[in-house]
């Protein structure tokens, strides 16, 4: 029918546009060139981590990581300023899946030597917010995590960025040599 407005069909353009959602328009990639989903590039440069306070889950920009990212539901810092607690169970959510480095304490109730690298921990915990996470795991509870990364003393401290080691320190070590120690990888 010569004259009637079929929204463009005949040629393919109106019918194709209406079925895309917005998570699936296709676009240059500023990488490649190649076309790529959207959603894709939205995982490429932002994280979703939650936050150490109220849990909420926030998307970061992965080039803001070390700015020290505030929640956005509690505005409290995302990353904590003290040491957390891991087990067998939340070593990977802790550990591996954290976007930022990790600083690893293999530590039990009954070691002296443990109980006074603490302190020091903590201050670290408190000056490298959002630059290093410090995670404490008492390896009488969690003897598989423990065994699993070859803890034969403690203390032992253990650097790692995602699942991936970096270093490790044997002993209880002054503030000053642990900083000296972290200023190489952080």
């Amino acid at each position: 029918m010569a004259g009637q407005d079929t929204g463009g069909q005949e040629d393919g353009e109106g019918a194709h546009a209406d079925s895309l959602t917005p998570l699936t328009l296709q676009y240059p990639s500023l990488l490649s060139g190649k076309e790529v989903p959207m959603q894709a590039t939205e995982q490429i440069d932002r994280i979703e981590y939650p936050c150490a306070s109220c849990g909420a889950v926030n998307r970061i920009p992965r080039e803001r990581l070390k700015d020290d990212p505030k929640c956005g539901k509690c505005k409290a810092s995302v990353f904590p300023d003290h040491p957390v607690a891991a087990t067998d169970a939340t070593w990977k959510r802790e550990v591996e899946d954290s976007p930022i480095p990790v600083l690893v304490d293999f530590w039990a109730e009954w070691c002296g030597p443990c109980r006074a690298v603490a302190p020091a921990l903590e201050q670290v915990a408190r000056e490298r917010r959002g630059r290093l996470k410090v995670v404490k795991l008492n390896v009488d509870e969690n003897q598989r995590t423990a065994s699993k990364h070859g803890v034969q003393s403690i203390p032992m401290l253990q650097l790692q960025r995602g699942p991936l080691f970096l270093d490790k320190q044997l002993g209880a070590v002054p503030k000053s040599m642990l900083d000296a120690w972290l200023d190489r990888y952080v």
